[in-house]
């Protein structure tokens, strides 16, 4: 399937958008590369479903422009420009079968032929044996997959797509993310994808834009943004992250800090701050990359490992995995996952251990920032 259109990249220039004295987008310049799968991130009222909107031409921008291609469409009204949108909400016509929901953009522009498009992009989302059916003989997923039919008939250039799987259970949701990103790669079409479900963005996306307060905190690929996180934001948001507070005893390739009476190292191209001996740091691993061995067997640990002793306080079994919470000199509340392969018996609470892993697998961040940003609450889930 061939796009009609010229097709280009979609660049927002310095666009902003306040409400009186409250500022929902920060000005931000952001390109979305054409053809690409592209998710903003971020928690409610972080201003990605208000980025979204502009260009959508839903909102209005305050200050800045968007383009799509090199066309500036900031004056553009919805339905003039080359964008479609996909809500939460799905917004089928429940009166009409699925084939005239979908055929529904094609008539409304005067195309009287439109069986073969309804038919190619009922086959493209696998719907083809549900055409006469109406909406609400449909699961959740389906419709939604109507939605993004419906949308995709009129060829945008860039299809929107505003918590498009939020109101599906989760083993669905998963089965969607799968979905979406085929429908995505076979069509070629730039997507724009908003959520609040880190698992979501990184499953789909090939570029994920981490908004935090009416700004990009980080873009990147997923597994640059898990792995390399520049903030403690995206540290703990993108994922669960151990944060150390340490102090920098010497730079260089490597940098060896202090942390609870004991040495880590970590790559100096993996820190994101200032290290000068003497500094302050945050040293950041990530729970799976630990690896949990009872006191009694430290002796047996590798060289070279950074180490942190500490005590089991809580265990949690989760199939999978396991996951530890360990209080030590260097911090409280450490969390391990510990793949189930051979469990040792001792790791109850009360046992003492020792935390160990490859300082490769360390990164570092500036000790200015509130180490507890980008943590989900519970009253954040809610």
């Amino acid at each position: 399937m061939t796009d009609t259109h010229t097709g280009g990249d979609v660049r927002l220039s310095g666009i902003g958008k306040t409400y009186g004295s409250f500022t929902a987008v920060h000005p931000l310049d952001l390109t979305v590369p054409q053809g690409s799968f592209f998710a903003l991130l971020g928690a409610s009222g972080c201003g990605k479903t208000t980025t979204l909107r502009m260009i959508a031409g839903l909102e209005e921008p305050t200050t800045g422009t968007v383009f799509l291609g090199d066309r500036d469409v900031t004056d553009l009204p919805p339905y003039k420009r080359p964008v479609n949108t996909v809500f939460q909400s799905y917004a089928l016509f429940p009166h009409l079968s699925i084939y005239e929901n979908v055929a529904f953009g094609l008539r409304r522009r005067g195309i009287k032929s439109v069986k073969k498009q309804v038919d190619e992009m009922l086959d493209l989302v696998q719907l083809g044996d549900k055409a006469r059916h109406k909406p609400h003989q449909l699961s959740g997923g389906q419709q939604q997959r109507v939605a993004v039919a419906r949308a995709l008939i009129n060829h945008p250039q860039v299809l929107l797509l505003d918590e498009p799987l939020g109101a599906l259970d989760l083993k669905l949701r998963r089965q969607m993310q799968l979905e979406l990103k085929r429908i995505q790669t076979e069509v070629g079409i730039t997507f724009v994808h908003v959520t609040h479900d880190q698992e979501e963005a990184m499953t789909m996306a090939d570029t994920v834009a981490v908004m935090n307060a009416g700004r990009v905190e980080q873009l990147g690929a997923p597994a640059d943004l898990y792995e390399n996180p520049r903030t403690t934001f995206v540290a703990n948001f993108l994922g669960t992250s151990n944060l150390i507070e340490a102090e920098v005893v010497q730079a260089g390739s490597d940098i060896a800090v202090t942390a609870g009476g004991g040495t880590l190292r970590l790559p100096a191209d993996r820190c994101s701050a200032d290290t000068r001996r003497g500094g302050k740091l945050l040293v950041g691993v990530r729970p799976e990359k630990i690896t949990l061995a009872h006191a009694d067997d430290a002796g047996a640990i590798a060289d070279g490992r950074n180490r942190v002793t500490g005590r089991i306080v809580d265990t949690s079994f989760i199939g999978v995995s396991t996951q530890y919470v360990v209080d030590s000199p260097a911090g409280a509340a450490l969390q391990v996952y510990e793949q189930n392969i051979e469990r040792d018996s001792r790791l109850t609470p009360g046992a003492e251990v020792v935390l160990h892993w490859n300082p490769a697998h360390t990164f570092g961040l500036d000790a200015a920032q509130d180490i507890d940003a980008g943590v989900e609450k519970v009253e954040d889930a809610a």
